[in-house]
């Protein structure tokens, strides 16, 4: 089997992407980097035929594959598709979701000094958490102004008002992974605990449904805190990204 892997324009893998996106099924995290020019597209052909395609990225993870898919016909061929890829890209890296089974594999066949840094979530229960107290409302430009220090989110679009001050902020970003809203929230450190966290992400997913969007969320493996609160608000892990070195 001759293997042809051809750096190409995004557009020529875009009808094999429909293809990837249907059969994930799931939140897809680096889905926009195509279109936002963040990966650079490779078609993959097998005896002359179009048998795939890979991502590599080029900004953010540079060199790493963070997208591989092949055609059923080809699939039991998978292996040397993906070996010529990360050959003819000079690829050094792999991404992977841990629920994307065949770059999964292809990570665990072709990759070293294999780590998990990241949970996905998936909206699996709705909740009925009463507010802890203040207010849930829209975020104004004053607002801004006197919001407490964001340590590791951006200041949301929504936030919960007590006693004229945010204590929690939160919001869901839409143009990662259409129809995905990846849901984020911070909460003042005076106020952990009380369960402003989970209010808030119970209503971000109210506010995705609304608006025809499919909640879903991420978050660091250490972040214990975050986690719980994720799935205290209904959204429980679906799978990790996973990363690695390609084996030399």
């Amino acid at each position: 089997m001759e293997i042809e892997v051809e750096y190409v324009e995004v557009g020529e893998v875009l009808p094999l992407r429909e293809l990837y996106r249907r059969e994930m099924n799931c939140q897809i995290i680096h889905d926009s980097f195509p279109r936002r020019g963040f990966s650079d597209p490779y078609l993959i052909r097998a005896s002359g035929r179009v048998a795939g395609y890979g991502l590599v990225a080029n900004r953010h993870f540079p060199r790493a594959v963070h997208e591989f898919y092949v055609v059923p016909a080809c699939r039991s061929k998978a292996l040397p598709l993906f070996r010529e890829l990360l050959a003819s890209s000079g690829a050094r890296k792999i991404r992977a979701q841990s629920n994307d089974p065949l770059l999964a594999l292809m990570l665990y066949d072709c990759a070293t000094h294999i780590s998990s840094p990241t949970l996905l979530f998936a909206d699996v229960q709705t909740t009925h958490h009463p507010s802890p107290g203040g207010v849930l409302r829209k975020v104004t430009d004053e607002d801004h102004k006197t919001f407490f220090a964001q340590h590791h989110e951006p200041p949301g679009e929504w936030m919960i008002e007590l006693d004229g001050a945010a204590v929690a902020t939160g919001g869901a970003l839409y143009h990662y992974n259409p129809p995905y809203g990846d849901i984020y929230m911070e909460v003042h450190e005076d106020h952990r605990g009380r369960g402003f966290g989970s209010y808030m992400v119970q209503e971000m997913k109210r506010f995705c449904y609304e608006i025809g969007k499919t909640p879903a969320a991420r978050c660091n493996v250490k972040n214990v805190a975050s986690r719980r609160t994720l799935e205290k608000a209904g959204l429980l892990p679906c799978g990790r990204i996973l990363e690695g070195r390609v084996a030399k």
